[in-house]
């Protein structure tokens, strides 16, 4: 008989808040013990880093890589209650981002309502934009210190700069476009910020390279080509910079974040958090992810079956996790995490924890 491998190492069993048994599980002899919490017992998600097996040795879901992060969660924000105005709805979102005040910026690739719809932090509609813009796919949207909206239009292979009302306040590449040189794109992606208002394309869908701008947007550098080895990229789908300058470029297509200075040398390469959608660093440098379990999952399934991840900046580890579809990631100040899906949705995750009893009565009369 196949073996049942102890899937709970030791030190996960005080997690249990019962004795654990050891029992040695039927086989052809040999010692295989499964470590199990007795019956009835339930396991500590938060702690348990292996797979729990019950009390008949059968392997069951296997918790949250770092620990479960305890949060509650609005699956419709800015359409529940509904405070747009009348007939409209998201598209496909594609990217959500918070300026300074808390404001949330939802770019999607809906036919009615405007390219950008802006609500404060609980889901009211404020204003929209962009509708005059014809963009060609919207696909990300960040926004700077100084509130500044910047977006990527991977449809036209242009970025562009915008006030917080939607003035075009620069516009980089030639729309319609596609190209390798210093004043063209093929497709960008995303964009982000340095230390000192540099700014970084990831110039991923058509070329396989990241693109760097003075704070005037005057070109100063680029690296990356086609590939799979050290500094090579396919597809550069999000890139995010902390606070000593070092640029993160999610390698999706190769299942790995490749991190570099700002001259482009490669200092590190994350392997382990599967096929990264997006990348978002806070000022005081929390890096968090919206991710897949590698790059064919992340296509099959579009999106859905994806993982928010908490990451330390210095080792890579996860520190927690928790499932969500999504296609972009942004932390606004409060904590809240805003999560663009193209299910059509805005997830709002904010912190909060049901016990047992009150999730088993939650939607009983």
């Amino acid at each position: 008989m196949k073996k049942l491998i102890a899937l709970l190492p030791a030190f996960a069993l005080a997690a249990c808040s019962s004795s654990p048994e050891a029992t040695t599980a039927p086989d052809d002899g040999a010692d295989s013990v499964v470590m199990r919490p007795a019956p009835g017992i339930d396991i500590d998600r938060s702690h348990v880093p292996g797979q729990v097996v019950d009390q008949d040795g059968r392997a069951g879901w296997y918790p949250h890589e770092g620990g479960l992060m305890e949060y509650s969660v609005a699956i419709r924000f800015g359409q529940e209650p509904h405070t747009m105005p009348e007939g409209w709805s998201f598209g496909r979102v594609s990217a959500v981002a918070t300026d300074s005040s808390g404001d949330v910026y939802v770019f999607h690739r809906g036919d009615v309502a405007d390219p950008i719809v802006v609500f404060d932090a609980q889901g009211t509609y404020q204003r929209s934009f962009g509708a005059g813009m014809d963009f060609g796919n919207e696909h990300g949207l960040r926004i700077d210190r100084h509130d500044n909206v910047w977006v990527t239009d991977n449809g036209n292979h242009r970025v562009m700069k915008l006030s917080k009302e939607g003035e075009v306040l620069m516009s980089l590449g030639i729309k319609g476009e596609a190209g390798t040189t210093d004043e063209t794109f093929d497709r960008p992606a995303d964009i982000a910020f340095g230390p000192n208002d540099e700014l970084y394309v990831a110039d991923g869908y058509g070329n396989s390279r990241v693109v760097k701008y003075d704070a005037e947007g005057n070109f100063v550098t680029t690296w990356g080509t086609p590939g799979s080895g050290p500094g090579e990229f396919d597809l550069v789908h999000s890139i995010a910079v902390d606070s000593t300058g070092r640029v993160y470029a999610s390698d999706r297509e190769n299942n790995r974040i490749q991190i570099f200075d700002a001259d482009g040398t490669l200092l590190d390469t994350w392997n382990h958090l599967g096929a990264t959608q997006n990348i978002f660093i806070t000022p005081d440098d929390q890096v968090w992810v919206i991710t897949h379990r590698d790059n064919v999952e992340n296509i099959t399934y579009d999106t859905l079956a994806g993982r928010i991840m908490h990451v330390d900046i210095n080792t890579g580890e996860i520190i927690g996790a928790m499932e969500s579809p999504g296609h972009w990631i942004d932390v606004a100040e409060t904590g809240d995490i805003f999560i663009g899906s193209l299910t059509g949705n805005v997830f709002r995750w904010y912190e909060g924890w049901m016990e047992t009893e009150e999730a088993a009565q939650a939607e009983r009369p």
